[in-house]
């Protein structure tokens, strides 16, 4: 369980590494987009984790990294054709960041790190646990902005319709905001 434990808080990819800051940042102003690139992320990872652990005695050291790439942008591709094709407004909403997973800090972090030396179960485990801190983290990130922004989480009004909604928060001053009030806060809760 270590292995899949420690991506959900301990090595927690946004709030502890600090990964992937470049879509948490630009996607994250609703909670659909959150969970979208979270899942897209996740499929990326679990999958590009798979095949990496299983070549890791195969691919020679010189093009590691090459290959690596090779094999993210294989899944990233899936994923954004899938996107494209059942769920064309979050398509749209991700824009770029979605094919930018390719070059994402994460997926290639992990499958350097751990997936390249550990055992298929064990990578997919950290791939799993990984991929689902990361979209924990989008997800509470982008619904706050939400929240604060626009009165709703995943479209449903959850503030009354006397609150003044807080543009800022779904400016990208607002994701500078929230994500640097929810590390302060994660750090506050592990001294404790």
């Amino acid at each position: 369980m270590k292995e899949f434990t420690r991506g959900l808080w301990y090595e927690h990819p946004t709030f502890r590494q600090l990964l992937g800051m470049c879509p948490t940042l630009a996607v994250t102003t609703s909670a659909v987009n959150g969970l979208s690139m979270g899942a897209a992320v996740i499929f990326v990872l679990f999958f590009s984790s798979l095949i990496v652990s299983l070549m890791k005695n195969v691919v020679p050291a010189q093009v590691r990294i090459a290959v690596y790439t090779v094999i993210i942008a294989a899944f990233v591709t899936l994923v954004d054709i899938f996107f494209k094709a059942y769920i064309p407004d979050v398509s749209k909403n991700l824009g770029p960041y979605l094919p930018l997973i390719i070059v994402n800090c994460i997926i290639l972090g992990r499958c350097e790190a751990f997936a390249s030396k550990m055992p298929v179960i064990k990578s997919l485990k950290d791939a799993l646990g990984m991929g689902l801190g990361f979209t924990w983290g989008l997800f509470l990130l982008s619904s706050i902005r939400e929240l604060l922004g626009n009165r709703t989480i995943l479209g449903y009004q959850i503030l009354p319709a006397g609150y003044d909604p807080l543009i800022i928060m779904i400016l990208p001053a607002g994701a500078f905001l929230t994500l640097g009030f929810l590390v302060a806060l994660m750090n506050r809760i592990e001294q404790r």
